[in-house]
């Protein structure tokens, strides 16, 4: 459904018939964390996230898996090779 009370015309999966659902009965602002994501709307009553209703809560301990303006870095982890394991492989794919 819409949203009807904060995020006017906002499809959300917390609106019901009987009104908002989430914890409190409304979406809560950004954080401070928020700034630069692309994943953030201002509306009348303030700046929110289209994807968390309660953006600290994705913030709670380590970056937002929704953050567009987050660079993650990869952990390239170079697996040990035993020699004698590589030296049969390879004798085993000549033929």
């Amino acid at each position: 459904m819409q949203c009807v009370s904060i995020k006017k015309g906002v499809e959300c999966g917390f609106m019901t018939a009987k009104g908002c659902t989430f914890n409190g009965g409304r979406c809560h602002p950004i954080v401070d964390q928020c700034q630069g994501c692309s994943r953030t709307v201002t509306f009348d009553s303030g700046t929110f996230c289209t994807v968390a209703p309660d953006p600290s809560k994705k913030w709670n301990g380590r970056p937002c898996n929704f953050a567009t303006h987050v660079e993650r870095s990869k952990s390239t982890q170079t697996q040990k090779l035993n020699p004698l394991k590589a030296s049969k492989r390879a004798a085993a794919n000549k033929g």
